[in-house]
């Protein structure tokens, strides 16, 4: 089963304790970016902080007693984001932050690749990629690295068999349905598609990350936006 046909069974565990003051929500795989950001607007008293993953959202208490006092609350929140429509504005599950906008130079080295793996051409795999709102599921891999989000499978193609010892930092990719952007030099495995000259992540900054977990995101084609 995809990640974005999964259903949580009403009867399975909607969040299980992680230690004495801390919770593994267990959301709908397709509703984890808005459990994060309705838990986010709702600044629960005695919540010090979240961390959105692919499955589930680790939501970290300030003490046993205000995890015992906001269970039934947090557990009530994850119910109702798994029945809401996705992207609902009038529930807050949208993200309050504005859409983060990435000019990107499309001439990557796995362009042509992608394209032949998609059954398109070049132009029309920028055509998708720019034509999507990105949704930041999580951030994972390294600091600033946010795992993108499409509403739908068009983009979806497998991570490269060799990966690479060297990615430069600003580089666009997709892999396995997500798209990102490698905030520094690294080694990796994901399609490079093209190149942003924004800077992902500085520590001088505040917050460091320019995308965050729930944020949404653009990308642009530098060739076109002048």
């Amino acid at each position: 089963m995809s990640r974005s046909s999964r259903s949580r069974d009403e009867a399975g565990p909607l969040l299980r304790p992680a230690g004495d003051r801390a919770y593994l929500c267990i959301p709908n795989a397709d509703r984890v970016a808005d459990l994060a950001a309705e838990l986010r607007e709702r600044s629960l008293p005695g919540v010090v902080d979240l961390l959105p993953a692919a499955e589930t959202v680790l939501v970290t208490l300030d003490s046993p007693e205000s995890a015992y006092r906001l269970r039934p609350e947090i557990e009530r929140l994850v119910a109702a984001v798994n029945k809401a429509v996705p992207g609902d504005v009038s529930r807050g599950t949208l993200p309050r932050d504005e859409t983060v906008r990435v000019p990107v130079h499309y001439d990557g080295p796995d362009l042509s690749a992608v394209a032949g793996a998609l059954g398109l051409r070049p132009d029309e795999v920028v055509a998708a990629h720019t034509g999507t709102v990105w949704r930041c599921s999580f951030v994972g891999f390294a600091p600033g690295f946010g795992y993108l989000e499409p509403p739908d499978e068009r983009l979806a193609v497998a991570r490269r068999p060799i990966p690479r010892t060297r990615i430069p930092a600003g580089s666009v990719a997709l892999a396995g349905g997500y798209s990102a952007v490698y905030p520094r030099q690294s080694p990796g495995g994901w399609q490079l598609i093209g190149r942003t000259d924004l800077v992902m992540w500085d520590t001088e900054r505040d917050p460091p990350a320019l995308i965050r977990a729930g944020g949404l995101v653009r990308f642009v084609d530098a060739a076109v936006d002048r």
